[in-house]
């Protein structure tokens, strides 16, 4: 079997030490449009099932992804991999359960918002469990692509001190926590991977996380939602769309963990609420409003200083 390796990027001249930079990029590129195209999901399954075609139909493309890539001879696996990629795929599927939890106390204005402080807690826990820092200039990009994405999430409305406590901020400030953390569990796992290769440990990574996904939502599917099963193999055509650009959108996640400090590749990924409003204005065809306007100008902005700060 032909296996590719970090020189196969020469040809887009880009530097293996880059490579973080446009794989988070285009990892935004695809959740965004994984999340326009999972919206035509709804009403048709379950929060858990919508879920859960994620990791069946996108399991596969993970397994195709890291075979191509790695070839017949895997590299050596440390003690802790299987343990940090289950705790990695377990810490997203909390903080996706958490993050419904929050939208159903209907205060989605105050779940999201708080769930988006996710860049801000992820560079705090790198910092802690990780040992990542990053530059004044980096860190003042983060606030401001969060500040951003606040006021994305609530539509130019203020937040209060007083929201907080609300069940809906508190569901949404655990989302966050536990969707920074599963990015510091994906960099631990990788990390296992005795692999100079970025795009090896990150694919091997994938696998491991998506496969322990599919076990546990599947299994709780089975047994709580079992009536969903069908439906789940009916859609197949929508689904598989979801999965398949879930496993790409996560191959290209992992490699930017992978090669650069978490808190970086968060703030840079929060691109990823521009390309959602564009998939809502273009592929659903949604209005933009002005206050939306002013959030991608600040989310733009955070990124350009992120950059700045790393170079």
């Amino acid at each position: 079997m032909i296996g590719f390796n970090l020189a196969t990027l020469s040809i887009f001249s880009i530097p293996p030490a880059m490579i973080w930079l446009p794989s988070t990029l285009i990892a935004g590129l695809f959740q965004a449009w994984r999340t326009a195209v999972q919206a035509r999901l709804r009403g048709t399954l379950s929060v858990n099932a919508a879920g859960l075609v994620r990791y069946l139909y996108g399991f596969p493309v993970a397994l195709l992804l890291a075979v191509t890539y790695v070839g017949g001879q895997l590299p050596h696996l440390g003690y802790g991999f299987a343990f940090w990629a289950m705790l990695g795929g377990l810490a997203q599927l909390l903080a996706t359960n958490l993050l419904l939890m929050a939208f159903g106390y209907r205060n989605y204005v105050v779940g999201t918002a708080y769930a988006k402080t996710e860049a801000i807690q992820g560079a705090l826990l790198a910092f802690v469990l990780l040992g990542e820092r990053l530059t004044w200039l980096s860190l003042v990009g983060i606030l401001v692509g969060v500040a951003g994405v606040l006021v994305l999430s609530t539509g130019g409305e203020k937040l209060r001190f007083a929201d907080l406590k609300q069940p809906a901020a508190l569901c949404g400030l655990g989302a966050g926590f536990l969707f920074a953390l599963t990015a510091v569990f994906v960099k631990l796992a990788t990390h296992e991977v005795a692999s100079d290769d970025a795009i090896k440990r990150a694919l091997i990574t994938l696998v491991a996380v998506v496969g322990g996904q599919l076990l546990m939502q599947g299994l709780y599917v089975i047994v709580r939602e079992r009536d969903q099963v069908a439906a789940i193999f009916k859609s197949w055509r929508v689904s598989a769309q979801v999965g398949l650009l879930a496993a790409l959108g996560s191959a290209f996640w992992f490699t930017a963990f992978a090669s650069a400090p978490v808190a970086l590749v968060r703030a840079v990924g929060q691109v990823e609420v521009i390309f959602t409003l564009l998939f809502g204005r273009f592929y659903l065809h949604e209005a933009m409003k002005r206050s939306e306007i002013a959030g991608l100008l600040l989310v733009g902005s955070g990124v350009v200083l992120a950059l700045l700060g790393a170079l």
